[in-house]
């Protein structure tokens, strides 16, 4: 009895074993596919992604993939290399994105896409490529105008937001061509506002957009959309080592662009409200443990000294005056002073409060025109 029932039980195992192993194959033969699959029906997109989808279509026809061919340099032919394989594409182009800014064909981009480059194109969404030149440059502003050439359509002009009453948090997109891909878009939202931004001759723009939105080489000069598809700012930098996006990018307020924009279109240059000073360097006023502007030289003939401002005795190194307000509000540092006078204008007086001789004071001040001054 009990060897029957070990036979019996050996040949239960031997036959689960059989089927353990044959399973693969039966499975294989009995439910292998080898035709196209029918396709599953996914049914409407989310309420998020059809907004994100129209968002993109109505604005990708009014951005632009702009070119500039840099002049070669006496060490590029040096090497062999006319161009020295600069620029984001290589083979020397400089390259960046732009965004039709009014239907007479005028581009936004970046100052510093076109600066030093030659010959300039523009392709267009569609897939034209026309030649552009340079209406005006606002280096302090890191913007430029360009002007299309002939072109067989003219692309829409891109809608145009306000950046007065951005808040924190809000989601953004960005439409460009990093690396040279056309019209990418990345989304994000803004990380924080009123951000200070390194622009030319030293000087610094206020009121900068912080976005984690990726933004990469290529997207400088493309538009900073919000979710109603509207521009609020101008792609223009990140913030990384590796020079490719690390979640900190940047944007010029959009406010800002359309103040500025017309005057380049205008007259091809912006108006640089100043006071005519030479302000000592950060890191030398602050080692002194001075907070505030300290005043080196006033310029001759500019409305500081009309104004009566002292800088240092050249004879003894003294320090003359140290602005600490303007218009009522602190001055820490230099960019406090020029956004005080940017929002002023030219033209404008500016009360300031110095310290000098260890007393506090005020004076009026006009503002000028110093961008001109020094051409």
């Amino acid at each position: 009895m009990s060897d029957r029932f070990l036979r019996g039980a050996l040949a239960v195992a031997l036959v689960l074993l059989a089927l353990f192993v044959a399973q693969p194959y039966v499975t294989g033969l009995l439910y292998s596919v080898e035709q196209p699959r029918a396709i599953t029906p996914r049914g409407d997109l989310a309420p998020a992604e059809s907004s994100t989808v129209a968002l993109f279509e109505r604005a990708a026809p009014s951005v632009v993939y702009v070119f500039a061919r840099r002049a070669p340099r006496a060490q590029d032919l040096m090497r062999g290399d006319p161009y020295g394989g600069q620029g984001e594409q290589g083979g020397g182009d400089q390259t960046g994105t732009g965004f039709v800014w009014d239907a007479a064909g005028h581009i936004v981009t970046n100052n510093h896409v076109i600066q030093g480059g030659g010959e300039i194109s523009v392709r267009l969404a569609g897939g034209e490529t026309v030649p552009a030149t340079v209406v005006g440059t606002a280096p302090n502003y890191d913007l430029a105008v360009l002007k299309l050439g002939r072109v067989s359509k003219m692309p829409p002009p891109i809608a145009i937001g306000s950046s007065a009453d951005l808040k924190v948090g809000q989601s953004v997109y960005a439409i460009g061509n990093p690396f040279g891909l056309d019209h990418t878009l990345t989304t994000g939202v803004i990380s924080a506002l009123q951000r200070r931004l390194p622009t030319a001759e030293g000087r610094e723009l206020s009121g900068v957009i912080q976005t984690d939105a990726a933004i990469n080489p290529g997207n400088s000069g493309g538009p900073l959309l919000d979710s109603a598809g509207r521009v609020i700012g101008v792609n223009t930098a990140i913030f990384s080592p590796s020079g490719a996006s690390a979640g900190i990018g940047f944007a010029v307020p959009i406010d800002v662009v359309n103040r500025v924009v017309p005057d380049l279109i205008r007259t091809g240059r912006t108006p640089t409200p100043g006071i005519g000073i030479v302000a000592a360097q950060e890191e030398a006023t602050a080692q002194l443990g001075i907070d505030g502007v300290v005043v080196v030289r006033v310029l001759r003939g500019s409305p500081a000294a009309a104004a009566g401002l002292r800088g240092l005795d050249p004879a003894t190194g003294e320090i003359g005056d140290i602005i600490v307000g303007a218009n009522g509000r602190p001055v820490h540092r230099l960019a406090d002073l020029t956004a005080v006078i940017q929002a002023a204008g030219v033209g404008q007086t500016v009360e300031l409060t110095i310290l000098r001789d260890g007393r506090m004071r005020t004076l009026q001040v006009t503002t000028a025109d110093v961008g001109q001054q020094r051409q």
